[in-house]
């Protein structure tokens, strides 16, 4: 597990464009407004591109790579085509599979469950259907969480809709895989639940 993911505060901002195919992401420190992290899907196939235009943007693979700000490799996501429910695979920097996510038939707001490279529940996605806030929890415990709301310095650079903060609790040790899988499943929310 790379260093950078025992931060316990991310800022991810998600690139905007009125014809744009691919799912990219910048993600700060929103301590200091440092950028330490970009997420770029660069593989895409043209047919995943035709249909990232239509109704069935929702269906289509991606293969997204995360990597500091100076270019290490961090973590990959994964995800086929699918037609109901998703199955999101993840992996480190070095390739070996972290854990999946499977996506909850059925849960208003969306929800997913995060597991481990054995397929052990680690914990659960859940949302609030009326927004944007979701929280990763197992047994009434709250391991993170992630809105769009920001009060901390710098407010005023967080306000747009497509920025939104994750916030790790500290009892989630340092370099345990929960904490690779946690900030994977943040960049897929949109992808897989709101798109």
């Amino acid at each position: 597990m790379h260093s950078i993911l025992n931060l316990n505060l991310f800022l991810v901002k998600e690139h905007v464009g009125m014809f744009k195919a691919a799912n990219n992401f910048d993600i700060y420190n929103p301590e200091n407004n440092e950028l330490i992290m970009n997420c770029r899907e660069d593989n895409l196939g043209f047919f995943t591109k035709i249909f990232r235009f239509t109704d069935y943007k929702r269906l289509t693979p991606f293969d997204i790579e995360v990597k500091t700000a100076n270019g290490e490799k961090v973590l990959t996501i994964k995800r086929g085509f699918t037609l109901f429910l998703s199955k999101v695979e993840v992996f480190d920097n070095n390739g070996s599979a972290v854990g999946i996510f499977k996506q909850k038939f059925f849960s208003l707001g969306g929800a997913f469950d995060v597991l481990d490279a054995n397929n052990n529940i680690l914990c659960s996605l859940k949302g609030k259907w009326s927004g944007w806030d979701f929280k990763f929890v197992k047994d009434k415990e709250e391991f993170a969480s992630v809105s769009k709301k920001w009060a901390g310095l710098g407010k005023e650079l967080f306000t747009t809709a497509d920025n939104y903060v994750l916030k790790i609790e500290d009892k989630i040790p340092a370099d345990h895989p929960l904490r690779t899988l946690i900030l994977a499943a943040v960049l897929c929310i949109d992808m897989v639940l709101k798109e």
